[in-house]
């Protein structure tokens, strides 16, 4: 400081003399001083000269200023100094502060020279009172001899950068290149619900114009879905003509090829219809056996615009869409569906689930409306044209059957018209529902009802020639009733021999009925599948079967049923990958823990939780998985055996996240109560103690990550910090988060930091993106979002508004993102939708390559063509 002030003096003594300050451009050299503070790690000392002149400057122009980027980043100090920022605690990368611990000092050597030259340039208010009038004049001078030295100064500085020019194009070594980018900022900042959160830009970035820009070369191409939605929908389950078995999940039409994975007898496989935009609700298939009809609920878009709910008409061999029917006709969904029959399928009927449940009739080739009736208020449960005459159409649900004749119009829109006739119970008790119905060949009908009971319904010839609004009615009434099941009765399915098959519910019977409603046989579904929901007839005598928890059996009634697809029945959470197989494990809100086979397309095991397991991470070795539980407790399992060979809780609040060190020595467990817990791992994982707590955070822990070397954790929590941890040095808080920009991290789960603060969109609340996985390659980043989007990034994505491909398909918010070991695969969860994404990775540096089995291809509509 003595330096400072014999040139302070010299300057003073130059504008006495010569009564002009440009002599002083030379002396703006003079402020590397040796006593300066010492530069951070990774910047010159040339550094200091522009921090120590500019004053109070020194904290706008550090900051990076991207100037292309989103509102979300503003320029700004890059770590808080105890000033207003940091009044108390010790303040992380993200908005919240730390509940011990005095300011954190930021980066060493950055902010600090400010404070002194503020204090020696500028003399403070109560020095100045003191001082005596003789000195005043010279104090004036010198404050102003000090400005105009800082104004050259900041001109020099920004001649240096070489006035305006790109600093990598600038001449000079690799150390000026770095001063001059390190001149520009060391930090980035966003604001997540009005908190800031800085993060530093690592030393080896020189500019962020070095990062990758675009979309990645890396596609997904959607290879398996797991799961059936049969615990809540019906009309979902058909057999088409080429064989495949068509069914639906989320907002994906599934066509399935039975006879096992790729290179089984029948070369079994899937394709996909992805041509909706919400959760498909039911399904028909045309007369010709090829066409389909599909029907999906109302939702909203990632901007809160309605998404109303329509029927797509689509072909099964090319899974283009053929027709959009109802597009504003329908509110809150399509319920129930059907083809006519005796006209080659040229109507459609179909009923919404709006609050009077409306009735209408389309033509199929054309999209037009012919007819439309409230039916009721309660709810309907099926529809169906009778097979002999398309005027004919019957509805069924909650506490009715109601026999519809539709006359007139002459394919003109809108002149058709429908009239009702109840069926009547008479001496028979009136069921609560009748869930479903059949049409037999005689031109009879037979309902399915929750009290158990089969009813047939004849034809009334003294009724059929008695004239009524829309010309002659044929009504129905019951002419005989066969108690079936104990329980309800879901479903119903006539054959192709003329016998009826009839699925129930409380007994999962499934039983086949001759004339007269004779039981022929019968078998009884495992009880862990569920009630039987729906019944399609396959090849020869081969059935397949629908349950309530989301399988699909295949069999028949002598052999019985096994399952070929499987899925959970509550909102998932909790996945990992195996360390080196093609395998995934899973479990959610339906107290499941399911170990996937990628290869096989298959469930190779699960087991009852007892509780809701909400994360789980496989161990180094693979030979035992720990899952978190929403009770606090913590479970590590044998990969084989399914033994539990550890049981321990930390604290009362769920666990959020569980991760094993690379090295497998340690476990961090992080709670719902603010705190990682660290335990201590033998060599097989079997075995663990407690090595320590990482306290800090003030909020509930939601991802972290380990580095490389296994000693350090980063974490962020529920208010957006970001914070590291020494582990190996005991569970410390690292005050000085500039110091650990340059760590490398074994995975990147953390959805906040700086390598992926690109992925975060515009007006972001904080909650829009659930989950985020790093490839093992470290060249793209996946992404789950609030909106039902799987989205593949560029790594490092530290550009805002960084392009990305976007997958579609869940139904709902996804939860969790991993990828396979060698990286050929990414597996994503669905929410509320209980499903489970296989995506085949393809292109450049992806491990996974075009399939070369047709079967195996899955086929994309044009309405579901990615979108980048």
């Amino acid at each position: 400081m003595e330096l400072v002030k014999a040139a302070l003096a010299e300057a003073l003594r130059l504008l006495r003399l010569q009564g002009t300050p440009t002599s002083l451009q030379g002396y703006g050299t003079l402020a590397p001083m040796r006593d300066s503070p010492a530069a951070p790690p990774g910047l010159p000392p040339t550094c200091s000269l522009s921090l120590v002149s500019r004053g109070t400057q020194t904290e706008t122009e550090v900051e990076m200023e991207p100037s292309p980027e989103p509102p979300c980043l503003s320029n700004g100090p890059p770590a808080s100094q105890g000033g207003s920022e940091e009044p108390s605690g010790t303040q992380s990368e993200g908005g919240g502060s730390s509940s011990s611990g005095a300011g954190s000092p930021g980066p060493p050597g950055i902010l600090r020279p400010v404070q002194p030259t503020q204090r020696t340039e500028t003399p403070r208010r109560n020095s100045s009172s003191s001082s005596s009038p003789s000195e005043r004049p010279r104090q004036k001078l010198s404050r102003k001899a000090a400005s105009s030295a800082n104004l050259l100064l900041r001109s020099g500085s920004t001649e240096s950068r070489g006035g305006g020019k790109d600093p990598l194009s600038s001449p000079g070594g690799p150390g000026s290149r770095r001063s001059n980018y390190n001149l520009e900022g060391i930090s980035v900042k966003m604001f997540l619900r009005g908190r800031p959160i800085t993060m530093y830009i690592p030393s080896g970035i020189r500019s962020l114009e070095e990062l990758p820009s675009g979309p990645p070369p890396e596609t997904l191409s959607l290879d398996w879905v797991y799961g059936y939605r049969g615990r809540d929908s019906r009309s979902n389950l058909f057999v088409l003509r080429s064989g495949e078995v068509v069914y639906f999940i989320a907002c994906v039409v599934v066509l399935y090829r039975p006879g096992g994975g790729p290179g089984g007898p029948g070369g079994g496989g899937q394709r996909h219809y992805r041509g909706h935009t919400d959760c498909v609700r039911c399904l028909a298939v045309h007369p010709d056996g090829v066409r389909v009809a599909s029907g999906q609920t109302a939702g909203v878009d990632k901007d809160g615009k309605p998404l109303q709910p329509v029927v797509h008409i689509w072909d099964s061999e090319t899974l283009l869409k053929l027709q959009e029917i109802g597009l504003g006709a329908f509110e809150r969904g399509v319920g129930a569906l059907a083809f006519s029959a005796v006209d080659q399928g040229a109507f459609l009927c179909v009923v919404d689930d709006s609050n009077e449940h409306m009735l209408s009739v389309w033509d199929c080739s054309r999209g037009m409306k012919l007819a439309e009736i409230k039916s009721t208020n309660d709810s309907v449960l099926a529809v169906g044209f009778s097979p002999r005459d398309s005027s004919c159409i019957v509805t069924s649900g909650k506490s009715h059957v109601h026999f519809w004749n539709w006359s007139g119009g002459a394919g003109v829109p809108g002149n058709g018209t429908l009239a009702r006739k109840q069926g009547v119970f008479g001496k028979y008790k009136k069921p609560k529902f009748i869930p479903c119905f059949v049409f037999l060949p005689d031109g009879d009908i037979l309902t399915g009802d929750s009290e158990g009971n089969i009813l047939t319904w004849g034809r009334s010839l003294s009724d059929a020639r008695t004239p009524g609004r829309g010309g002659a009615k044929e009504t129905y009434g019951i002419v005989a009733q066969a108690h079936a099941h104990e329980g309800s009765i879901f479903a119903l399915c006539l054959r192709r021999d003329g016998t009826v098959l009839s699925g129930g519910g409380r007994d999962r019977r499934l039983v086949q009925w001759g004339p007269g409603l004779v039981a022929l046989q019968e078998a009884e579904i495992p009880e862990h599948f569920g009630a039987v929901r729906a019944i399609a007839e396959g090849l020869g005598s081969e059935l397949l079967v629908g349950t309530t928890k989301n399988a699909l059996l295949r069999g028949d009634l002598a052999q019985g049923f096994s399952p070929v697809i499987q899925g959970h029945t509550d909102e998932l959470w909790g996945l990992c990958t195996h360390p080196s197989q093609n395998r995934f494990l899973t479990c959610g809100h339906d107290r499941q823990l399911c170990l996937w086979d990628g290869e096989a397309h298959a469930l190779a095991w699960s087991m009852d939780l007892k509780e809701t397991g909400l994360c789980a991470d496989f161990h180094p070795s693979g030979a035992v998985v720990a899952v978190g539980l929403n009770t606090g407790r913590w479970l590590v399992l044998d990969t084989e055996t399914r033994e539990i060979v550890s049981d321990v809780t930390d604290g009362n609040e769920q666990l959020s996240v569980v991760r094993y060190s690379p090295d497998g020595l340690y476990l961090a467990i992080g709670s719902h109560d603010n705190m990682i817990y660290i335990y201590s791992v033998s060599s097989d994982g079997a075995k663990s103690s407690r090595f320590g707590r990482c306290v800090g955070h003030s909020s509930f822990i939601t991802h972290l990550d380990w580095s490389k070397d296994g000693n350090f954790i980063m974490s962020n929590s529920g208010d957006y910090e970001i914070l590291y941890w020494d582990v190996a040095g005991g569970c410390k808080l690292l005050r000085n988060r500039y110091e650990s920009r340059d760590r490398e991290w074994a995975t990147y789960t953390c959805v906040l930091g700086f390598h992926v603060y690109g992925v975060w969109p515009d007006g972001s609340d904080g909650t829009d993106i659930n989950s985020l996985c790093r490839s093992h390659n470290e060249r793209v980043v996946a992404v789950a979002d609030d909106f039902c989007k799987v989205h593949l990034f560029q790594y490092p994505c530290a550009r805002a508004k960084a392009p990305s491909r976007m997958y579609g398909g869940h139904g709902s918010h996804v939860t969790s993102v991993r990828f396979t070991h060698d990286d050929s695969y990414l597996v994503s969860l669905g929410g509320k939708d209980a499903s489970i994404f296989q995506w085949r990775v393809l292109g450049a540096g992806g491990a996974g390559q075009s399939p070369a089995t047709p079967s195996r291809t899955p086929s994309l509509s044009p309405a579901s063509s990615l979108d980048v």
